[in-house]
């Protein structure tokens, strides 16, 4: 996989986001290094909020990667006891409450995560497009319902069925069962090419599907070592919050 151009895989990261506002890119986190607050807006309980929470914690993971502070908030008065069983059950870190943010932590800058065609706060509008479910989530492995729903871009709407859950959850399985395999060999630095593809994917609005595209190409990509596939998955996982060492040490 050929690196592409631009700055060194260990230069500032800078996560840049489609503000639904504009349609014009914005630096999720300010130049100088401040807080960046993200306020999840879920507007009830339904899988399309569990999808908005998973943006969010995946803005809070990326922002944490390039060393930037958050303060995340669940700004929801309804069914809110809901929303936190079915986030973590996804794997989602908790939030604080929205409804005590008023005084606000001197944060330099502000995102607000929506869903399409919802609420429209001040700041920058994180927009997240809905979720069509044949499958009812409680009867979903948690773990492959988040990668089903990180399959696609947060614009492009989820179709959750029965055979879109299955595939999430073979691809887990495999996934799992190679890392937990390359754990046993020798440690092995990540590729500086293909760590700039996973930063520069997700810093490019979010692309976690490009990640995920990292990680198929890592899987099989002939002449890298094992060692460095075991580590580009658990670096990339930082991000994903797949569980995907949850096999190490049952391998054969």
């Amino acid at each position: 996989m050929a690196a592409r151009g631009g700055p060194s895989a260990y230069a500032r990261s800078v996560l840049r986001i489609i503000d639904a506002r504009t349609g014009e890119p914005v630096d999720a986190a300010p130049a100088r290094r401040g807080l960046t607050r993200i306020e999840a807006h879920t507007e009830g309980f339904d899988v399309t909020a569990l999808r908005i929470l998973l943006v969010a914690d995946l803005l809070v993971r990326a922002l944490e990667l390039g060393g930037t502070p958050v303060w995340a908030l669940l700004d929801e008065e309804r069914q809110q006891a809901e929303l936190r069983a079915g986030a973590a059950a996804l794997g989602v870190r908790p939030f604080e409450d929205g409804r005590d943010a008023a005084s606000g932590l001197g944060e330099a800058q502000v995102l607000h995560v929506v869903r399409e065609g919802g609420a429209e706060p001040d700041g920058v509008r994180v927009t997240v497009a809905p979720v069509h479910s044949e499958a009812p989530p409680a009867e979903a492995d948690p773990a492959a319902l988040r990668l089903a729903l990180l399959s696609r871009r947060r614009s492009v709407p989820v179709r959750l069925d029965t055979a879109a859950l299955a595939d999430a959850h073979d691809t887990l399985v495999r996934w799992r069962r190679a890392v937990a395999g390359w754990a046993q060999r020798p440690s092995r630095p990540i590729p500086d090419e293909v760590r700039t593809e996973l930063r520069t994917a997700w810093e490019d609005d979010l692309d976690v599907p490009g990640v995920l595209g990292v990680l198929r190409w890592v899987e099989s990509a002939p002449d890298l070592p094992d060692g460095a596939r075991f580590e580009t998955y658990a670096y990339a996982d930082r991000l994903l919050g797949l569980d995907l060492t949850h096999d190490l040490g049952t391998s054969s």
